[in-house]
């Protein structure tokens, strides 16, 4: 198998499969994805890795309709700004969950779901995803 298929270029990136972010030590703040230079900071910050927390809750969200191309069969459906336990927000569709139950405030939690298939034939990605928690 080759080096640059597309599962194993996937598997080398962290933040999709397990939310790999980092935190500055200087300024106490957690980046998601993970940033080359502390943007508070600048020089002066010193990133670390972080796992981010699979939890969080709704900040904001809205109902798509009319999905870009390759996600026309999956409408409606709906993505949300999700604040995670340690205040770093991040964009997710929200899956698995009863449309009464998607609104501001909402606990959510992380799952791992199939993010998009080239044709039927061909790789699948797979990556984060959100579900109203129970």
């Amino acid at each position: 198998m080759p080096s640059d298929s597309l599962p194993l270029i996937w598997r080398k990136f962290g933040e999709r499969y397990d939310l790999d972010g980092n935190y500055c030590e200087n300024c106490k703040t957690a980046y998601f994805p993970a940033r080359q230079v502390c943007p508070k900071c600048r020089r002066r910050g010193k990133l670390v890795p972080q796992k981010m927390p699979k939890t969080g809750k709704i900040i904001s969200f809205t109902e798509v309709f009319s999905g870009p191309a390759g996600f026309e069969h999956e409408t409606p459906y709906f993505i949300a700004i999700i604040e995670l336990e340690n205040g770093t927000k991040l964009l997710s569709q929200i899956v698995d969950s009863e449309k009464e139950k998607i609104k501001i405030g909402a606990r959510v939690e992380k799952v791992f779901r199939k993010i998009s298939d080239i044709d039927p034939e061909g790789p699948i990605a797979y990556g984060y995803k959100f579900k109203i928690r129970e």
